[in-house]
């Protein structure tokens, strides 16, 4: 049920539907055989990719739900449980698609396969929709230093008042700004290495049962930590959080920054160069921040506003995008713009060929599927 709810608010179905249930259902079998086999193969995913993987579809819902408290309402949970509860699947998706990578690597269409589903399926194929060619430079303002030293501050009263004798679930009701501070900051069971960040793991495991932690930072901001239990490598812990503010001077000066490379671009300094060397997106900045050929259909609230009256050439002012349940500032620049227009096979094949290769890899997953359901012993129990 719960994969289901999932599926249904990350692609925005009724999770009651028949067909939906149906294939969620096929989908689980197949998804149980490859992973069976990946498990065979001795496939492995690191922490740090689920962790990744984890953050991004979290990001995702929280997109589509409208905000992080919208989906805790939706599901009557802080978002740091469905996480953790998540994690264990997050894993074995990986684990799956690893090892359908790893099938699919070598796996290639030949211009005659190319023209034959061109040819076959042309009359059907959807039209190309308006195109912007798009790289950008995304920066981060830093904390203030001053604010940090208050939030330390602050942590620091209140773990003297809980060592004093301080109900420490109380003061995570009231100054936590996690969603499990509802709780009590309560974090339930979670096992070494599967479902905290390293900083946090590490001041845990450190501690004594009932014992609180000095202030420990990571990503997400500052945390007091105290551990309730501890059984061999699992940890019953709590937490409360205050995130990392940022001031409207590290705001200013990031925007200023980037105004600064801005006009270094415009005076004909590599865009590229200057994404490599400054940009703090990590998916972009050794492509020179080239985010590549996006259809302006499907282009983010964030970038649709900005992109829209520019120009081939010309580059955006910085302005504010999303990232998390934090922010940042970019700047846009606009490569080409490509019209709405038929599908041709001379002028779009590099788009056909993706379509025919896959059509192709669709049939030989199901085929593979298939010889898995007689190599694997399994049984369907309803």
């Amino acid at each position: 049920m719960e994969r289901i709810s999932y599926y249904a608010v990350q692609n925005r179905v009724d999770p009651k539907s028949p067909d939906l249930r149906k294939a969620m259902l096929e989908g689980m079998v197949a998804d149980k055989l490859v992973l069976a086999q990946a498990i065979l193969d001795s496939v492995t995913v690191s922490e740090d990719e689920v962790n990744r993987a984890l953050d991004q579809q979290f990001q995702n819902f929280v997109r589509q739900a409208g905000s992080e408290q919208r989906l805790e309402q939706i599901y009557g949970k802080p978002v740091s449980r469905m996480k953790r509860e998540f994690k264990p699947e997050m894993r074995k998706q990986l684990l799956i698609q690893r090892i359908r990578q790893q099938r699919e690597a070598s796996l290639l269409v030949a211009r005659r396969e190319v023209e034959q589903f061109y040819e076959s399926y042309k009359d059907s194929l959807p039209k190309v929709p308006e195109e912007v060619d798009l790289s950008h430079i995304f920066m981060v303002p830093k904390a203030d230093s001053a604010l940090e030293e208050q939030t330390r501050a602050k942590l620091n009263a209140i773990r003297d008042s809980i060592v004093a004798g301080g109900d420490f679930a109380d003061f995570a009701r009231r100054y936590s700004q996690d969603g499990s501070g509802a709780g009590g900051g309560d974090l339930g069971w979670a096992k070494r290495g599967v479902v905290f960040v390293p900083e946090f793991e590490q001041a845990v495991f450190a501690l004594k049962e009932k014992e609180t932690s000095p202030v420990v930072k990571t990503e997400f901001g500052y945390h007091l930590v105290q551990l309730l239990e501890r059984r061999g490598e699992s940890v019953h812990a709590r937490h409360i959080l205050l995130r990392t503010e940022r001031g409207p001077s590290s705001d200013s000066a990031t925007v200023n920054f980037l105004r600064g490379l801005r006009d270094r671009a415009l005076k004909k300094e590599s865009f590229a160069e200057l994404a490599k060397k400054y940009s703090e997106d990590d998916d972009t900045k050794q492509l020179g921040g080239d985010l590549g050929l996006i259809a302006v259909d499907q282009l983010e609230a964030d970038f649709g506003s900005v992109v829209k009256d520019l120009k081939a050439g010309e580059i955006s002012e910085p302005h504010r995008v999303t990232l998390k349940s934090s922010y940042g500032y970019q700047i846009v620049l606009l490569k080409k713009r490509v019209a709405a227009h038929d599908v041709d096979l001379q002028n779009d094949y590099k788009r056909v060929e993706q379509m025919a290769l896959y059509l192709k890899r669709n049939r030989l997953n199901a085929e593979w599927i298939e010889e898995l359901k007689k190599s694997i012993n399994w049984e369907l129990r309803l």
